[in-house]
C-alpha cells in the first residue's frame, strides 16, 4: 500500500519508520515534587465535544461527561460547574431520541408504506428541535455569575479554543430562518459556546477558555486537563474527505476547508496552546493525546485487511454500507492509504504532545500525559481484537470493569446495534453518532484520568469509578432503540433523508 501523492513529506517519512508506540506511563519515569496545599478549584477542563459530554449527535447529559464523573469521584460534584442543555434532547440533534420517537410510533420495523409517514414524523421532530433553540426558550443563553469548570465546546479545534470568546460567538450569530426544507439549528455551535464561556461582565465576554481558566487559577486550580486536537483531524472520517491544511490554517474562514492539519501546522498551533497553559496556575496539568480517526465506527473498514498483519482495510465508508453493496464510484469513502496517512500524521502530533509533557517534567512541573490514542487502540475490535496478526508487540486488550464485562454482550468498539429483543447485538462503547462515547465509555476515560490524578497525589472519595451507576444511566447499553437492527438500515435511511451527519458534524 502506497501513501497518496499529496501526503506531506514528514508524514511519508514517519510512515516508513512505523507507527508510534503509546506511552502509558503518565510521568515518563521523570520524578517531580508535586505542588502542595489546597486549591479552591479542584478540577478545570478545556476541551471539545469529548470533554463536554457530547453523545449520539447532541450535548445533553453533561452531568455524565468524564469531567463530571471525575468530580463525582472527588466528592466535589456539587461544586463542579458545567453547562446544561435542555429542550428535545440538547444540541444540535439527538439521534437516540429521534430513533426512539420513530420506534414509539412505528414499532421496531418500518414497512415500505410507512416510510413517507416516518419521514414526516422525523422532520416534525427536527422542526421541534429547531424551534426550541432558534425561537423558543433555548434561544436565550443564560448568564451565570461564576466561571464554569468545564470549559469545553463541541466542534472546537486548537485555534478555536485559543481565540473564541462569548463576544466573538455573539458577533458570529445571525438571524435564523425557519427553513422548511433545511431544518437545522443555525449557529448551534455558538449557542452551545455561550452556555460555556463566561459572559457576566464585558471583560468576561472577551475571555477565551484559557483566559477563563487563568482567572480561576488566581484562586488556585488543583488539576487542569487539556484535551484538544481531535477536531484537527476528525473531519477526515465525519466527511470522508482528506484535505491537508494549507499555510492559512490560522484563518478562521480558510481553515473550514481543511479536514486534517499537517503535523508542522498542528505543532505551531499547539505551541500557542502550551503558552496559554503556562499562564494558568495549576498544581497538576494533564495533556491528552489525539485519538486515531479509524477506530471510531463512523467510518467502517470494508473487505478484508489490505494484507496480513495490516491495521487497514482497502476502503472506509459509512457503517451502514455493507461490503457486498459498496461501490467506490457511488459511495462516499476514503481509502486505506488515506487512513494510514492521517493516522501517521496524528502519531506525529502525539509525539509533540509527549515531548511537551516530558520537557515540563524535566524542569520540575507536575505535568502528565493521558494517552487516549493508546487506550482506544486497546479496545479496537476490528483492528486488533478480531485480527491477531495485526497486533503490535506492545498491545494488550483493555481490561474493562466487572460491571461492563458482566453485560451481555460485553461492550465493544463496533457501531451499536440492537438484537430485536430489547438488548444490544453489538457495540456499546460508541454512541449513535459513531464518534462519541456512550456513558459507560466516558466512565472508562474518567477512570484512566482518576488513576493519573492519583499518581499526582490528588485525593478522591473513591478512586474506583462507580460503573454500576453509569450502567444504570446508560440507556444505549441497557436498552438501545430496537429499530436499530444489525443492518443499520433505519439510521442509514435517516441520514440519507435528513442528513443528520451534516447537521451534527457540519458545525
Amino acid at each position: 500500500m502506497e501513501l497518496p501523492s499529496d501526503t506531506p513529506a514528514d508524514v511519508v517519512a514517519a510512515a516508513a519508520a512505523g507507527p508510534r508506540v503509546p506511552q502509558f506511563d503518565s510521568t515518563f519515569g521523570i520524578p517531580v515534587v508535586p505542588s502542595a496545599g489546597s486549591a479552591r478549584h479542584r478540577l478545570v477542563v478545556i476541551g471539545d465535544s469529548l470533554s463536554q459530554g457530547f453523545q449520539s449527535g447532541a450535548v445533553f447529559n453533561t452531568d455524565l461527561s468524564y469531567p463530571a464523573i471525575i468530580a463525582y469521584q472527588l466528592g466535589w460534584f456539587d461544586q463542579f460547574r458545567f453547562p446544561r442543555y435542555g429542550g428535545p434532547g440538547g444540541l444540535p440533534l439527538n439521534i437516540e431520541l429521534l430513533l426512539r420517537t420513530l420506534e414509539e410510533r412505528f414499532g421496531t420495523t418500518t414497512d415500505l408504506w410507512e416510510i413517507p409517514l416516518a419521514l414526516f414524523a422525523a422532520r416534525g421532530f427536527v422542526d421541534q428541535v429547531e424551534d426550541y433553540w432558534e425561537r423558543g426558550p433555548g434561544s436565550f443563553a443564560p448568564t451565570f455569575s461564576a466561571i464554569n469548570h468545564n470549559l469545553s465546546v463541541y466542534g472546537w479545534d486548537l485555534r478555536d479554543a485559543l481565540t473564541k470568546t462569548a463576544a466573538s460567538c455573539e458577533a458570529a450569530m445571525h438571524q435564523p430562518h425557519d427553513d422548511v426544507l433545511s431544518q437545522i439549528v443555525e449557529n448551534n455551535g455558538e449557542r452551545a459556546a455561550l452556555r460555556v464561556l463566561p459572559r457576566g461582565t464585558d471583560a468576561e465576554k472577551h475571555m477565551t477558555a484559557f483566559d477563563a481558566a487563568a482567572e480561576m487559577g488566581k484562586e488556585g486550580i488543583e488539576t487542569l486537563i487539556v484535551f484538544l486536537g481531535a477536531n484537527n483531524a476528525l473531519r477526515t472520517v465525519t466527511e470522508l474527505r482528506v484535505q491537508w491544511s494549507g499555510n492559512n490554517f490560522r484563518d478562521q474562514d480558510a481553515k473550514r476547508d481543511y479536514t486534517v492539519w499537517q503535523p508542522s501546522h498542528f505543532a505551531s498551533e499547539y505551541a500557542d496552546v502550551l503558552t496559554a497553559i503556562r499562564r494558568i496556575n495549576a498544581q497538576h496539568v494533564i495533556l491528552c493525546t489525539v485519538p486515531h480517526v479509524t477506530i471510531a465506527p463512523i467510518a467502517r473498514g470494508l473487505g478484508g485487511k489490505v494484507e496480513t498483519g495490516s491495521r487497514y482495510f482497502p476502503f472506509y465508508a459509512r457503517p451502514w454500507v455493507r461490503d457486498a453493496d459498496f461501490d467506490p464510484r457511488r459511495d462516499q469513502h476514503i481509502t486505506g492509504a488515506e487512513a494510514w496517512a492521517v493516522d501517521t500524521a496524528i502519531d506525529l502530533c502525539n509525539k509533540g504532545i509527549e515531548q511537551a509533557v516530558s520537557n515540563a517534567r524535566r524542569v520540575g512541573k507536575d505535568w502528565h500525559l493521558f494517552d487516549v490514542a493508546g487506550l482506544l487502540e486497546r479496545v479496537a475490535s476490528r483492528r486488533y481484537i478480531a485480527d491477531v496478526n495485526a497486533r503490535p508487540s506492545w498491545w494488550t486488550p483493555y481490561p474493562l470493569s466487572k460491571a461492563l464485562t458482566d453485560l451481555v454482550p460485553v461492550p465493544d468498539s463496533r457501531f451499536l446495534s440492537a438484537d430485536g429483543q430489547g438488548g444490544r447485538a453489538s457495540g456499546g462503547l460508541f454512541s449513535l453518532d459513531g464518534v462519541h462515547p456512550t456513558t459507560v465509555a466516558y466512565g472508562v476515560l474518567a477512570q484512566e484520568l482518576v488513576k493519573i490524578m492519583s499518581v499526582a497525589g490528588v485525593q478522591f472519595d473513591s478512586e474506583t469509578v462507580d460503573f454500576d451507576r453509569l450502567v444504570r444511566r446508560d440507556t444505549l447499553v441497557r436498552n438501545p432503540p430496537q429499530n436499530l437492527d444489525e443492518t443499520l438500515g433505519l439510521i442509514g435511511w435517516a441520514d440519507e433523508h435528513l442528513g443528520f451527519l451534516k447537521r451534527i458534524f457540519g458545525l
